[in-house]
């Protein structure tokens, strides 16, 4: 039995997501004024949003009805409706490339890193591990020639033509320049999080793992430090859960198992001063300033 919720609970549950929505959009009204997007078109990409939402909200109902359904619950008029729904979405950026994929598997394959998680400089051609061999491992659709000149032209990677090696330049890929690309991470990384998010509340929690640590009361030198020890966290969680979610593939395609599924792992971290409601005038935190009262 669905637990009913009372006109003032909804009201409360209401008043708390609209609160949640500003900290939510504040930083992508950010990026649209820094990119020029008027507020009328980021208008219109959440008028879609609320369509699309709605109209899977509604499936198994009489799709003869599904326009005024839509309609009704979002707010817009039947005629709005009826004309997002003609539209096509938009082309979202590129997010994955061969090469992209090549350095995600050498930096989570224990045989191609260092003890610190750094990948190591390795043969070109040869057995495992090579750079050959670690191509042949993500496609064998494209030359390991071919993927190598991309990583070194997109400056991925360095090849010593003297000693036939390659090389990492960074063992963590930001496409600094590439835009599109950049902007596509956002929606995939922060979109996939934000939808685990939504589903947990929406479903009671537990669906999906979603956990977050906050640490207070730090100088700009602990930062600095704590960077350090996010990046080699990154990098021992890459060493060891890549090579487990492989097998468990290899699992799948030996067993013949449908593999129509995806799984997105990602670690952020977020540095900012405390908010000014939390320290008193002499820099301590509130809860400090209370103790010592």
């Amino acid at each position: 039995m669905t637990s009913q919720i009372s006109p003032e609970g909804l009201k409360a549950e209401q008043q708390a997501l609209v609160a949640v929505l500003e900290q939510l959009l504040s930083p992508l009204a950010k990026l649209c004024l820094a990119k020029g997007i008027s507020i009328q078109t980021a208008e219109e990409v959440m008028r879609r949003a609320y369509v699309q939402a709605a109209t899977e909200d509604c499936k198994g109902h009489n799709p003869a009805r599904l326009t005024s359904r839509i309609s009704t619950m979002t707010g817009l008029t039947r005629r709005e409706v009826a004309r997002l729904q003609a539209q096509d979405a938009p082309t979202q950026p590129l997010t994955r490339s061969l090469a992209t994929d090549v350095l995600t598997y050498w930096a989570s394959q224990s045989e191609y890193v260092n003890k610190k998680g750094l990948p190591i400089r390795i043969p070109r051609t040869g057995e495992a591990p090579s750079f050959e061999a670690l191509a042949a491992s993500v496609t064998r659709d494209v030359h390991p020639k071919s993927i190598l000149s991309d990583m070194v032209r997109l400056g991925l990677v360095t090849h010593n033509e003297k000693n036939d090696t390659v090389a990492v330049v960074e063992a963590i890929y930001v496409p600094k320049a590439d835009w599109p690309q950049m902007v596509g991470f956002i929606g995939a990384n922060v979109g996939d999080h934000l939808q685990a998010s939504v589903e947990n509340v929406l479903h009671g929690g537990g669906q999906h793992f979603e956990q977050s640590l906050l640490a207070d009361e730090l100088s700009t030198e602990s930062l600095q430090a704590a960077k350090s020890m996010i990046t080699a966290q990154w990098r021992e969680l890459m060493t060891q859960i890549g090579p487990q979610l492989q097998a468990l593939m290899d699992q799948d395609k030996a067993f013949k198992r449908e593999q129509n599924q995806q799984l997105r792992i990602g670690l952020y971290s977020f540095m900012s001063a405390m908010p000014s409601a939390q320290l008193d005038p002499l820099g301590q935190s509130s809860e400090e300033s209370n103790e010592e009262n």
